[in-house]
């Protein structure tokens, strides 16, 4: 097991390094100081990190997002009070270190990413939770989601569509990852939904491509008229019982709430909200999920970091609740 002490659940669950013996501030900075893979014999969620920019067509810095995530969730607790769920002892979760991708080749990154989340999908009921690196690494997890599942239902958090085609002739982007998931079949047909999407475009028409492509979009500005419990409502009715893959780039909050990111949009999300829309997916057969997009170079304070392990503290409780 290991040299640190762990908490070990009446499920029989390891959980985390026992804050009474170890100070938060102490030791290794895995995810919310959770064990390791090696430590464990089996797990049902694993949390790992893509450490990968190079598809960014603005500010980079994303390449050191998963050390900042992990760092700024030593903070969080076993316990969730707002889902009444201790997520790390109803699961086994695990921090399964980064997988390595090649930032000089995109389309060998993407193969290297795919493999390597295939890799920590050895049964069906195995969830991910990758930290990001930016958006691109959505493609090839959605490419190992297939393999398991066949094509899923997407909820995207994300100021910006993504689903456009190429940039600078690149197929592969942190702008083009659903686009490209369509068109390999990834995605259930017209059961996919974007959350928070907001700022300018290059055209009306990407709005239309966009809903040829079979998504619907809950703009940011909607928030206000339908509130959270709207934005669930639909969010519900487009994905059904179809198994759900959450991708949440960090640029959906307002830059008050996540300056670290390389394409920020004024108008956005608060923390709140998001939180409160996560919740809500209660239930949902979420199988993966991704926090993309933080580049710490630009966050003051950690405010971003520290945003990005709570979200992904409340998806980890999400999957954990349905094990």
């Amino acid at each position: 097991m290991g040299s640190q002490p762990y908490v070990l659940s009446a499920q029989g669950n390891t959980g985390q390094v026992d804050a009474t013996a170890v100070p938060r501030y102490a030791g290794l900075a895995t995810f919310a100081r959770l064990p390791q893979l090696r430590e464990v014999l089996d797990y049902d969620i694993a949390v790992v990190g893509v450490p990968f920019d190079s598809g960014v067509t603005y500010r980079p810095g994303a390449r050191f997002g998963p050390a900042a995530i992990r760092e700024a969730s030593r903070l969080l607790k076993p316990y969730n009070p707002a889902l009444d769920v201790s997520p790390f002892a109803q699961a086994q979760v695990v921090d399964a270190g980064d997988i390595a991708a090649n930032p000089f080749n995109i389309d060998e990154a993407v193969d290297q990413v795919r493999e390597g989340v295939a890799g920590l999908l050895t049964r069906p009921e195995q969830r991910v939770v990758m930290l990001g690196g930016d958006h691109t690494i959505a493609l090839p997890a959605l490419q190992a989601m297939n393999r398991v599942h066949g094509p899923v239902a997407l909820v995207h958090f994300d100021a910006h569509l993504d689903t456009w085609d190429t940039y600078f002739g690149a197929p592969c982007t942190h702008g083009t990852p659903f686009r490209r998931a369509v068109e390999q079949g990834l995605l259930v047909k017209d059961r996919s939904a974007h959350i928070g999407i907001r700022g300018s475009l290059y055209d009306r028409a990407d709005l239309l491509d966009d809903e040829s492509l079979g998504f619907t979009v809950v703009h940011c500005r909607d928030l206000d008229r339908i509130g959270f419990d709207g934005a669930v409502q639909r969010i519900r009715e487009r994905v059904g019982d179809h198994p759900v893959y959450v991708s949440i780039d960090i640029d959906v909050l307002d830059p008050a709430f996540a300056p670290g990111t390389g394409t920020p949009e004024i108008g956005g999300m608060t923390s709140r909200e998001l939180v409160a829309i996560l919740r809500g997916m209660r239930g949902l057969n979420i199988v993966g999920a991704d926090v993309v997009e933080v580049a710490p170079a630009y966050d003051g304070g950690d405010i971003t970091a520290v945003a990005a392990a709570n979200l992904a503290y409340e998806l980890i409780t999400l999957m954990a609740d349905d094990v």
